[in-house]
């Protein structure tokens, strides 16, 4: 693997979040601030968006990972495809609490009493949904209804939504007035400027122990940040590439090239194919956005998680460094007792 060619404790691009590898831009620090003015308020919802990719699930998990757990009692729902029913199911279920074959009426029962009990600890309980865009009208709605759980002085739960720019959309419906009464704070995160992307990407190859070997010049960086646009996420899914590709073709120094390389390499990757099985001109989709089909030739968009994509990508490069692991003994191999250097010369 890269890591060890690079002299690197591990991968600095993977795909799945990961808080330890947080970085603080700009928007990332103003989106962490709201977040933690919301808890300081004990009350109400707040609505974090960004495009897919930016780091949001990355900015939930940083936040958890500084939660008191002596203060606060959270639960995180990432499975938002959920009628209001199943939506309840899971807020239950998230809490730790039982819910199978639970009426909609004892499900409710047993998330008050938690909530009071939890209180009565001297705790509060912080609901975190994510990828809030699929959530429907009426989903969001039974979401609004849990924050009347109250005793006389104090909201018994607190909900975080985060979710892509579509979200607003549903937010700012007619129906939606009373859950915008209750939003104390709205953030939209936004993607890194090309010094932040920079900063980044020296920044996650820090964290594993980077020394500057391999280095990117600016023309490189620039290419980066053409195509990722400041997105974490496609900025990890393409430089995982392009460390693969340094380890093996042995590259300790990157360049302008050697990106648009990669990056055509991954454009090819994922064209999607006409009927004649050749891909279609203008129809790639980009790995880093999770996308395999957006729409184009009445496909239905698919998104894969960043877990899975991860994990595929850790196979692939596994295969690749077997194969390469094979061709370089059969190089080294002397036949018939000829050097190989030898025997290629005979051949030529």
């Amino acid at each position: 693997m890269y890591e060890q060619f690079y002299g690197l404790t591990a991968k600095p691009f993977q795909l799945r979040p990961d808080p330890h590898f947080f970085f603080g831009s700009k928007g990332h620090k103003r989106a962490m601030a709201y977040l933690e003015y919301g808890l300081s308020q004990g009350e109400g919802f707040i609505v974090v968006t960004g495009e897919v990719g930016a780091g949001k699930t990355t900015l939930v998990r940083n936040l958890f990972n500084k939660l008191p757990s002596d203060q606060i009692v959270a639960a995180h729902i990432v499975n938002t495809h959920l009628d209001p029913d199943d939506t309840l199911r899971m807020v239950v279920s998230a809490f730790g609490l039982p819910y199978e074959g639970a009426s909609k009426t004892d499900l409710l029962t047993r998330l008050e009493q938690f909530l009071h009990t939890v209180d009565r600890q001297g705790k509060r309980a912080l609901l975190v949904i994510d990828e809030a865009q699929n959530l429907n009208p009426k989903t969001v709605e039974e979401l609004r209804m849990l924050s009347n759980f109250q005793t006389d002085d104090k909201s018994l739960l607190q909900t975080f939504l985060l979710g892509q720019p579509e979200f607003r959309g549903t937010l700012h419906s007619p129906s939606m007035q009373q859950l915008r009464q209750r939003v104390i704070a709205s953030y939209h995160l936004g993607p890194m400027d090309a010094p932040e992307t920079r900063a980044y990407i020296e920044h996650r190859l820090h964290t594993v122990g980077w020394n500057g070997d391999p280095a990117f010049d600016d023309g490189a960086h620039a290419a980066i940040y053409a195509y990722t646009g400041g997105i974490p996420r496609k900025t990890n899914t393409l430089l995982d590439r392009v460390l693969l590709m340094g380890y093996l073709e042995e590259l300790h120094a990157f360049n302008e090239g050697h990106i648009q390389t990669v990056i055509a390499d991954l454009s090819e990757e994922f064209q999607l194919p006409d009927v004649m099985g050749t891909p279609a001109a203008g129809a790639s989709a980009g790995l880093g956005d999770g996308l395999l089909a957006d729409g184009m030739g009445g496909m239905p968009e698919r998104r894969a998680s960043a877990e899975v994509l991860d994990e595929r990508m850790m196979r692939l490069e596994k295969s690749i460094v077997s194969v390469l692991s094979i061709l370089k003994k059969i190089v080294a191999t002397p036949p018939n007792g000829v050097a190989a250097n030898q025997h290629v010369d005979t051949q030529e």
